[in-house]
């Protein structure tokens, strides 16, 4: 990155230290990538006045992959973001750098009134996916760029479990189960054509657990079956489903995977213990050859704590990946777990919720950047 900073000082500076304008030849030489990685290290507010100048910056905000390298790139981007079933609209934000929560209100004044209950579903690099139960439809919505898309439900009417938001570099895809179909069927939304493809479901049922999204991996979902315990995958491009060439470890009581998406790997949060109740929970990485290779334990004294809010019904246990953590949530109860990587910490952590906030709690956590 010093290399290209000295290439941006020089095209900027003339010999008598005076602005010139950038050699275009220099600059319209630049593979889009390089382009788009050096322009994510701009302030947002930068990139913005930006926008006018060239069709490509400005539809870089509608580009998943910027999006997400811009995050990356700034340390004023991460959010936690609040959501519950039955507070239609608000969605408070809890600042992580800051550990201070703020008022920021989703812009849905586009909404009809009668779209006007929203749920939020599923987040990925930016992208915020609600449901309209009241028109039948999904709303994504791309904060950044101001833009949203209002996507009609496949079938009328219609269930599903399990959707999962996913980036791809031209757009996004939904994925979703249909549990009232005869073979669970899976469906698969892309933006690119704006098209719903119907696959083959998978069987056994999948763990049943509404919260936890597919970990997303080598351009498929994987998720975890109920007992006894295995890993799966689907293919996003093929519509296939396959089982992981891999052993879960002995004396699982609940597993949940999760992605690095950046790093591209896969990890397994689980309960270890007998007759249905934990002792321990562990954290595995899929290594070379398929192995489930143990990287960390929560400590003992915290471990107790999390599963006795638990009470030992995982279902309401749900994790998620965030910028070199694992997050693990409890629907039940307003605490988390973070484990992060870098620093090989483990955080029982405590945000202050209003009274309100505690009194609801929220069904769903999720990471918005």
């Amino acid at each position: 990155m010093e290399f290209g900073k000295s290439i941006v000082a020089k095209s900027l500076k003339s010999k008598t230290g005076r602005s010139a304008e950038m050699d275009p030849r220099i600059w319209s030489k630049l593979p889009p990538e390089l382009l788009e990685h050096i322009l994510s290290f701009l302030p947002l507010k930068t990139f913005l006045n930006l926008r006018s100048t060239c069709k490509r910056f400005k539809s870089l905000v509608f580009s998943p992959s910027f999006i997400s390298k811009h995050s990356s790139a700034s340390q004023f981007s991460s959010f936690l973001l609040l959501s519950h079933p039955q507070c239609y609209g608000y969605f408070p934000l809890y600042d992580t750098i800051r550990g201070a929560w703020r008022n920021l209100a989703l812009p849905f004044s586009f909404l009809s009134p009668s779209a006007a209950q929203v749920n939020l579903l599923s987040s990925c690099n930016g992208l915020l996916c609600f449901s309209l139960p009241n028109s039948s439809s999904f709303l994504v919505c791309n904060l950044l760029a101001k833009s949203s898309r209002v996507i009609e439900f496949p079938l009328f009417p219609f269930a599903f479990e399990m959707l999962t938001l996913v980036s791809t570099p031209d757009g996004y895809k939904l994925f979703m189960l249909c549990p009232k179909s005869s073979s669970n069927d899976a469906l698969v939304y892309d933006s690119k054509d704006h098209s719903w493809t119907q696959h083959d479901g998978f069987q056994p049922l999948l763990v049943q657990n509404f919260h936890q999204e597919g970990a997303s991996f080598n351009g498929s979902l994987c998720f975890a079956t109920a007992e006894p315990y295995s890993a799966v995958s689907f293919d996003l491009d093929k519509g296939t489903w396959e089982t992981l060439n891999t052993e879960m470890p002995g004396e699982l009581t609940f597993v949940r995977l999760v992605s690095d998406t950046d790093g591209g790997k896969l990890y397994l949060v689980g309960g270890i213990g007998r007759n249905g109740i934990s002792r321990s929970l562990r954290l595995w990485e899929l290594g070379n050859g398929g192995r489930w290779v143990e990287v960390e334990r929560l400590p003992e004294l915290m471990c107790r704590k999390f599963m006795s809010v638990c009470y030992h019904n995982y279902e309401h246990v749900y994790c998620f990946w965030h910028q070199g953590m694992i997050c693990v949530c409890c629907q039940t109860w307003p605490e988390f777990v973070l484990q992060g990587f870098k620093e090989k910490l483990a955080l029982d952590t405590q945000v202050s919720f209003t009274p309100r906030q505690v009194e609801l709690w929220f069904q769903v956590v999720l990471f918005c950047t």
